[in-house]
């Protein structure tokens, strides 16, 4: 007797992109169709949160020197991308319908998501030298068509899933190249960080997908600091929603006011910081405040934030001295020593990320 093989579900733990308080006022402010596309939503980022903890954990106890990039030959780096279709299921490895070899998609969402696929990896090589999310070419994999109206998309740990949206509240996710971005980001905080995803290291987590999120999108349309909106998840949000985006790194809690989905929470100074037992502790919430202490040194500066700023902040990821459960403090006094290393204890650019950190209320 033959037996069909069981549709696996996501391998591991997910960083979804619209947060669950977001889903949640959908459930109860919305209308039939609406709470049951949020319901579903909710439904697949809770049976996978604890995985997440999990492969963070055991992340957190590798030392650096295990890392990847450090053991592999040389060899010059190659980009590789693949697309799948789970076809409206949970199959994540459903029928590859765009390869890097292969023509274009016919789909024009399989073809949206490999072309932010391919500007996300261009940029780590071109800007900080990196191969891949984890340095060591690793393929990178999307799924587009996830469950049907599914109104989220995630980085499972391996694969940058995408769900095409109810129409209703969010749609076209594999469209917004700061939502892939941020998505793929997670993945590159994985294996530099990690971050524990709870509390103030899970929103530095968070706020470290935005920044490097908006970088990946000013990059690609060579935006300078006084061009760029700041804006993540400006295309998401569905016709007749009310709202610039799903967060705003310049203006935290502007992004979005809307009968149905809320009003943005987010602060932008420890003096509105929000001590909550949800979203983890707030990490998608007080995320604003690094996001906001970022575009204060980029903003400072001038130019093109994914220089000074940018190489900053890369480079305090990757920081010996930040430990997995690193506290707004901890990070910001990082920043300032990479600041100085880089570019002198008398720089500007150090000047800039100590009036930064104090502008967002946080104390060097």
């Amino acid at each position: 007797m033959t037996t069909t093989p069981a549709v696996l579900s996501p391998p591991a733990a997910v960083c979804s992109f619209i947060p669950d308080y977001v889903l949640r006022n959908i459930a109860e402010r919305g209308g039939d169709e609406e709470r049951r596309a949020a319901l579903q939503a909710l439904a697949t980022s809770g049976t996978m949160r604890s995985l997440r903890v999990q492969a963070e954990a055991r992340r957190s106890v590798l030392p650096r020197s295990a890392m990847p990039e450090l053991t592999i030959a040389l060899a010059p780096p190659t980009k590789e991308r693949l697309v799948r279709d789970a076809k409206n299921t949970m199959d994540l490895r459903g029928p590859i319908v765009r390869a890097e070899a292969g023509t274009p998609s016919e789909d024009k969402t399989a073809e949206a998501a490999f072309e932010r696929l391919g500007t996300t990896w261009d940029f780590f090589f071109q800007v900080f030298a990196r191969n891949s999310i984890d340095k060591a070419g690793m393929p990178i994999e999307g799924v587009v068509h996830y469950r049907r109206n599914f109104d989220n998309a995630f980085w499972n740990g391996t694969q940058m899933v995408f769900g095409d949206g109810s129409g209703r509240l969010f749609t076209r996710l594999a469209h917004s190249l700061t939502v892939c971005a941020h998505e793929l980001s997670h993945g590159v905080v994985q294996y530099d960080g990690p971050l524990v995803y709870q509390g103030q290291s899970g929103a530095l987590n968070e706020s470290m997908a935005d920044v490097l999120g908006v970088l990946v999108e000013q990059w690609s349309l060579g935006q300078t600091v006084e061009q760029a909106d700041w804006l993540v998840g400006r295309e998401i949000l569905a016709p007749g929603v009310s709202g610039r985006a799903l967060r705003s790194l310049a203006e935290p809690g502007t992004a979005y006011d809307d009968d149905v989905l809320g009003k943005d929470p987010q602060p932008g100074h420890m003096d509105q910081y929000v001590d909550t037992d949800e979203d983890n502790g707030g990490v998608h919430i007080n995320s604003g405040i690094p996001n906001r202490a970022f575009t204060l040194v980029a903003t400072r500066l001038g130019g093109n934030a994914w220089e000074d700023a940018g190489r900053i902040w890369y480079a305090s990821l990757g920081h010996e001295r930040l430990l997995p459960s690193a506290m707004f403090r901890q990070f910001a006094r990082i920043t300032r020593y990479v600041a100085s290393t880089l570019f002198g204890t008398d720089s500007r650019q150090v000047s800039a990320v100590e009036e930064a950190w104090s502008g967002v209320g946080v104390e060097l």
